[in-house]
């Protein structure tokens, strides 16, 4: 698709979208300064996007039909309902293994095994190895989270700073990751290899995880020193924990995963007497209403994204990024803000990638930007705001996890991770010290050689035809 082709879209379809993040970023701003408790919580958020989404079938042509149509196309698509199965599956898991005693029992041991001043770096190296190896932020954060969450009420740790030093790992792998929708996206969209693009991203990402952790150790300390006096725990009573993050990291199915780690849970608790059938079930069902707001916040924002990029919302911001690009370093500042605003717009880094990723890869054909640094922009600067972004689902599963105790809008300032590698994946471009593992013929895609090839054939075609035949 070359500039001229490119759809101009319309503006007008992004006022739903900025509607929804001033209602709900503006009344929680507003009433914490007013001191309000848990000041982004009073106003629902699931209020806010439903007011979005009436907005979005106000404007734009068509029937109300044909509107429910594009708005049920894109709430019911499959990443969307990959993220709310996850959701209520882990909503169950967390609240059954509390309720016999996991969590506590994972925690004790945990504590009586890592002194509490290095478990908040602990839990982000945690939290990266296990998405650098499963590919998913939402599987890790679903399985890390209750185990941090308790594990910072005992020691007296900064609850903020852990649960964002468990964002920020999860977001390690899934940028990284082999095996990671958006990798897999990047490298598709690109037409490079995967361990490629994983050679330019990980002197990118490596270095920021490594800064993290080094600041995580100075300031993760326990802000309220607790005596830790009593730490017995029953080792059976942690066999769900183990299992979930054992079975993740072997690559078995998240859903599998965790409805195994829900059932194990139950079974212990079943024979230890903590639990009954009947409470087991409750349980169960209790964790699933608990995710009650995550769940219909993120089908809401699903269709509001179908309906913004239907009427053109999503190709006036690519245009209007497109303008600025004048230089091959443009160019890759252009690719990098265009994949952000898309992802800021929809809410979903693999998607965000799949919109950008064929203008991404024109921009690479004309200004001849490396396409391997080109599917590492796309998929650092997606996984960036995705673990930013409160309305995330990342972000959104660490509200309903720790049931309103901390708000994604306290997170934010904490996401070092994402704000270091955003910071070296910008002086990247200018400072290309990732280059180095870039091979000397950037143009090494298939379909890119085979295309270079089809001038060549067409002009000795003709050189054929215009010969004189003897």
């Amino acid at each position: 698709m070359s500039q001229k082709d490119l759809k101009k879209g319309s503006g007008v379809a992004l006022i739903p979208f900025l509607l929804f993040i001033v209602i709900y970023l503006g009344a929680g701003i507003i009433l914490q300064s007013q001191g309000v408790d848990m000041a982004f919580y009073q106003f629902p958020s699931v209020v806010a996007i439903f007011i979005a989404v009436l907005v979005a079938f106000c404007i734009g042509k068509g029937t109300i039909d044909e509107k429910f149509a594009v708005f049920a196309k894109g709430a019911g698509e499959e990443n969307i309902l990959i993220m709310l199965m996850i959701y209520i599956l882990a909503g169950a898991f967390s609240t059954v293994a509390g309720a016999m005693g996991g969590v506590d029992a994972t925690v004790n041991l945990g504590l009586s095994l890592i002194p509490a001043r290095f478990i908040t770096a602990g839990l982000f190296i945690i939290s990266c190895f296990l998405s650098l190896a499963t590919g998913t932020s939402m599987g890790t954060i679903s399985a890390i989270v209750p185990i941090a969450l308790g594990t910072a009420d005992k020691a007296g740790l900064n609850l903020v700073l852990v649960m964002a030093a468990c964002v920020g790992g999860a977001m390690f792998g899934d940028n990284l990751s082999m095996i990671s929708d958006t990798t897999i996206s990047a490298t598709r969209t690109q037409g490079c290899q995967l361990r490629d693009k994983f050679r330019v991203n990980l002197l990118i990402a490596l270095p920021a995880a490594i800064i993290t952790a080094i600041l995580l150790l100075i300031f993760g300390a326990p802000v309220t020193p607790t005596p830790l006096d009593d730490l017995s725990f029953s080792i059976i009573k942690v066999i769900p924990y183990i299992l979930v993050l054992v079975l993740a990291l072997v690559g078995m199915n998240v859903f599998l995963v965790l409805t195994i780690g829900i059932f194990s849970a139950g079974i212990i608790g079943l024979v230890g007497g903590e639990l009954t059938i009947l409470t087991f079930a409750q349980n169960i069902w209790t964790g699933f209403t608990g995710m009650n707001e995550v769940f219909f916040l993120s089908l809401f924002c699903g269709g509001l994204a179908a309906m913004t990029a239907h009427y053109g919302g999503i190709d006036w911001l690519i245009s209007h990024v497109r303008k600025f690009i004048k230089g091959k370093n443009s160019a890759q500042v252009g690719i990098a803000a265009m994949v952000s605003v898309c992802d800021i717009a929809v809410a979903n880094n693999t998607v965000a990638i799949i919109i950008s990723g064929n203008i991404a890869k024109d921009i690479c054909r004309e200004f001849k930007v490396d396409p391997r640094q080109s599917a590492s922009l796309l998929d650092i600067f997606s996984c960036v705001w995705q673990g930013i972004i409160p309305y995330g689902a990342q972000l959104l599963m660490i509200g309903s996890l720790t049931a309103g105790a901390v708000s994604p809008m306290d997170v934010i300032p904490y996401l070092w991770y994402q704000q270091l590698l955003a910071v070296l994946a910008i002086v990247s471009i200018f400072v290309p010290f990732a280059a180095g593992t870039i091979k000397k013929d950037p143009w090494n895609w298939e379909y890119d050689c085979a295309e270079s090839a089809v001038p060549a054939k067409i002009a000795a075609m003709k050189a054929a035809e215009e010969t004189p035949v003897t």
